[in-house]
Order: C-alpha cells, then sequence, then structure tokens
C-alpha cells in the first residue's frame, strides 16, 4: 500500500460542483449501462462515446465548462488535462475512452478534450448487513459500510456487483482530484472508518 492509501478509509461519490460551470449529457448511457450490468467483460468494452454541452440556467455563453462535467454515477468524464496528470493512477482500475462532444457555444474552447473514465474493477467488499438493501430498480445502496479487509485501498476507483452502474471513488484519489479541480468538483462521502466523519444523507441524489 502507498503512502497515498493510508488510513482512514473513505469512499465517495463525485459530481460537478455547484458553482457557475457547464456541464455534460451524455448520449450513449444505454450501451453503458448493459455492459456494466452484463460482467463487463474486459474484451467487450464499450466505444464511440458521445455527449453535448448542457444549457446554463441563464444562456451566457460565456460560462466555463467544468473540468468534471458529468453527474452520471456510472460515467466519469475529466478533462484531458486531469487524465493525464492522473493517468498511472486512474487507469489501475478502467481505461479513458474517447468522447466525441457535439459543438458548444464559441466561447467553449477544445471542446473534445474530454475523456470518459471507463472503470472497469468490480469489488465485493459491502458488508450486506449493516448496508441498505438495493434497490430493485438499478440496484442503488443509498446506506453503504464497506468491509474494510475487502475495501480495494489500492485502486482509485470501483464499482459494486449489488449496483453496478455507479462508481465509487477512494478518499485518496478524491483527495488528488480536489487538488487539480477546486471547485469543479464536489465530493459526496458515502463511507468511511473514521466515525467522526458523517455520510452525506443522498449520495446518489440528484443534486
Amino acid at each position: 500500500m502507498s503512502d497515498a492509501t493510508q488510513a482512514p478509509l473513505r469512499a465517495y461519490r463525485l459530481l460537478p460542483g455547484l458553482g457557475d460551470f457547464r456541464t455534460l449529457h451524455i448520449n450513449n448511457l444505454l450501451k453503458l449501462m448493459r455492459w456494466q450490468t452484463g460482467g463487463s467483460p474486459e474484451g467487450g468494452r464499450p466505444t464511440g462515446f458521445s455527449a453535448e454541452w448542457a444549457a446554463t440556467d441563464d444562456g451566457d455563453p460565456r460560462v466555463r465548462p467544468a473540468e468534471f462535467p458529468s453527474g452520471y454515477p456510472g460515467a466519469p468524464v475529466l478533462s484531458r488535462r486531469v487524465a493525464d496528470l492522473l493517468r498511472d493512477e486512474l487507469c489501475r482500475a478502467g481505461s479513458f475512452e474517447p468522447l466525441d462532444i457535439a459543438d458548444g457555444p464559441d466561447s467553449i474552447l477544445d471542446a473534445g478534450e474530454y475523456v470518459l473514465y471507463l472503470v472497469q474493477s468490480v469489488v465485493d467488499c459491502l458488508d450486506t448487513r449493516r448496508s441498505s438493501k438495493p434497490k430493485r430498480s438499478g440496484g442503488e445502496v443509498k446506506k453503504a459500510v464497506f468491509r474494510p479487509e475487502a475495501f480495494p485501498a489500492d485502486l482509485p476507483a470501483w464499482r459494486l456487483p449489488e449496483f453496478p452502474t455507479a462508481v465509487y471513488w477512494n478518499g485518496w484519489a478524491v483527495d488528488r482530484l480536489k487538488e487539480l479541480l477546486g471547485d469543479d468538483l464536489e465530493a459526496r462521502l458515502i463511507w468511511s472508518e473514521d466515525p467522526a466523519l458523517a455520510p452525506h444523507p443522498d449520495p446518489w441524489g440528484v443534486f
């Protein structure tokens, strides 16, 4: 275990920050979800993802795009800048897939410079006796408690067999991302070994 993976163990869900940023809509979610729920075979990774920029509330074309612009739980998107800086760490758990983004406002430069982070690692680490029961529709686990001895401390991110369409993020990886992204990123704590850290009451809610 590296210095970056020191205790306490923590797991998060990540979303775009709540500031005035432009976000992305992913167009190929059904294809992604079928792969995630079907066992995620190495040879069958989905490709050809596309997205489009969401309109801002006030329609201002000058609002800049976030560097973590996707809030969908199973489809993290990173700017090429961040992906390149964290490539060695993040590729332990998955791969970066090209993302074809439809033309946005003229103020958005290099709109194609984003990648979808396809998390392949599925880890059986949920304490099912202490966690809430997965929802029948989609498998969402509102309250997740992890078994420390099975927690994937060396992986930046992973998915659960019970909830394969969502990505969980390790605390040390979130710390690295926050250093690079600042207010572009919202991190909702799902679980921690430290009882003094309170989990978010609704980590999988939209906002």
